[in-house]
């Protein structure tokens, strides 16, 4: 019987010997950069089997890894004797529901690496990694500072990447005070419902981040090169993040205020048709009651004479003008 071909073997870390891909079967999608002695690895939307090649490549903890591919992890800062784990959320805008969402950056900073993990596209860190692909200077630039220097241009561009859509919600917020006062009030209502909640989404997503970037500060040194000049931006980052949050809170105090207005605006119109009804009710009241007296089946004073029919409405007509004058005098109508 013949003996079947031995796999053919390629090797790997040295000399571990690993057996190459069956064909057909789906690779990692990892992506990588390296200068200056730092490597940049970006997976993105990780599966079990992008887990399993950076349990080849790095030695993380398990319980990191899990992790990784859990989507309920609040923003943390883990510390290990020889890299940091952290996790941001940035919000997103999802197209499938319309709403601001929020988007998890799972990153892990070594001396000689950083490796980024977002479980959906970011595009502050797809447009950064590219730019680093395309420009050698740039790679240069940010990698020869070392990787908490990266880092830092990482969750800036990130953070930064929040003030545009800031701006699109303080826009729609000028949008909807014009509305208000141009007789739409009816159909601003469900305008404003949709910014209050993107307001609100936006907030969630902020505020856990404010004790990691604290502890981020702390912990700045144990990567960064010893430029003392890199020490403020990571300060930068925690003024970015407070800006944001001051901004929310402006336009928390804002929607609330346009809902209050746009609710006052709305009662006041209602107010006046009502005030129009109740003032034809009263003004018909009595021409209602004359007509009921002369309309009874009973005798009553002029029955017979044609003539006094035209007495009777003149005079519900005299009363009517006398009344509609004193309401508009009274400024009633």
């Amino acid at each position: 019987m013949p003996s079947l071909p031995k796999p053919r073997l390629r090797r790997q870390r040295g000399d571990q010997l690993v057996a190459p891909p069956e064909p057909g079967e789906r690779k990692p999608q990892v992506e990588t950069i390296q200068a200056s002695g730092l490597r940049w690895v970006n997976i993105e939307r990780p599966t079990p089997l992008e887990c399993a090649w950076l349990e080849e490549q790095f030695e993380f903890h398990a319980l990191d890894f899990e992790d990784v591919l859990s989507r309920n992890q609040r923003p943390k800062i883990d510390e290990y004797p020889s890299y940091l784990f952290i996790v941001l959320h940035f919000p997103i805008f999802d197209p499938a529901v319309k709403r601001l969402n929020a988007g998890e950056l799972d990153i892990f900073v070594g001396p000689d690496y950083l490796v980024t993990i977002p479980n959906t596209p970011l595009q502050p860190i797809d447009y950064l990694f590219e730019r680093c692909r395309q420009k050698d200077d740039l790679r240069e630039q940010l990698f020869s500072r070392g990787s908490g220097y990266l880092l830092y241009r990482i969750v800036d561009d990130s953070f930064d990447y929040c003030f545009p859509m800031l701006r699109k919600i303080g826009n729609k917020l000028d949008g909807l005070e014009d509305e208000i006062f141009e007789g739409r009030s009816e159909e601003v209502v469900r305008d404003i419902s949709t910014v209050k909640q993107e307001i609100i989404n936006f907030r969630k997503v902020i505020r856990p981040q404010r004790p990691v970037l604290r502890e981020l500060e702390s912990l700045k040194q144990r990567f960064l090169a010893p430029d003392l000049d890199l020490e403020i931006y990571f300060d930068d980052i925690a003024d970015a993040h407070e800006r944001i949050w001051d901004m929310l809170e402006n336009y928390k105090e804002v929607v609330e205020a346009l809902e209050d207005t746009n609710e006052s605006v709305i009662s006041h119109r209602v107010n006046d048709v009502l005030r129009v009804l109740t003032s034809i009710s009263v003004i018909v009241l009595p021409l209602t009651l004359i007509a009921s007296l002369w309309g009874m089946n009973v005798g009553v004073p002029g029955e017979g004479d044609p003539d006094d029919f035209y007495l009777v409405v003149g005079g519900m007509v005299v009363l009517l003008v006398g009344m509609l004058l004193y309401f508009r005098r009274r400024g009633w109508l």
